[in-house]
């Protein structure tokens, strides 16, 4: 999977995302340090140990570079950035049965934002994988000549 460009000069209004979300009894907003064992569970056990690995990463940064949505008192998605490399974007994930309400979209575009009030003119999604959400969301473009980017040779485990 190839890596994709945002600019974060050119992002759309958050406010609509974050207010689609509480119309529906949602709220998107960054975890508390305290919330770094729910959370970093909840990823290994809906996505995998490596984004959960990832996920500890973004905790480690005060405030903490991870977005949650919340629905009853429960996770139901979370995103990062600054996790694998500076000015990348994930992992991020929506609980599978919680998809389809634009939550996914919301994070995204929460993080995005708060890329671009620390500092940042450009995200980098790493691996990118809806590139068609990407692109439609926040206008990411495709990197050429980016895949396997800054995952080659990672260690993967052996089965």
């Amino acid at each position: 999977m190839s890596d994709m460009l945002v600019k974060l000069y050119e992002l759309p209004d958050l406010e609509p995302f974050i207010q689609r979300q509480q119309e529906q009894g949602i709220t998107i907003r960054r975890t508390l340090p305290p919330e770094k064992h729910i959370v970093v569970d909840w990823v290994r056990m809906h996505f995998s140990k490596y984004w959960a690995s990832e996920t500890e990463v973004a905790f480690s940064h005060m405030p903490p570079n991870i977005f949650i949505a919340i629905e009853n008192e429960a996770v139901m998605g979370f995103a990062c950035y600054d996790s694998t490399r500076k000015g990348f974007f994930g992992p991020t994930g929506v609980e599978e049965s919680k998809r389809g309400r634009g939550t996914g979209a919301a994070l995204l575009v929460a993080c995005m934002h708060a890329m671009m009030w620390d500092g940042y003119g450009y995200a980098i999604i790493g691996g990118a994988g809806p590139t068609d959400f990407y692109t439609k969301i926040v206008n990411a473009t495709i990197i050429p000549g980016s895949n396997p980017g800054t995952y080659r040779g990672m260690l993967r485990d052996k089965k």
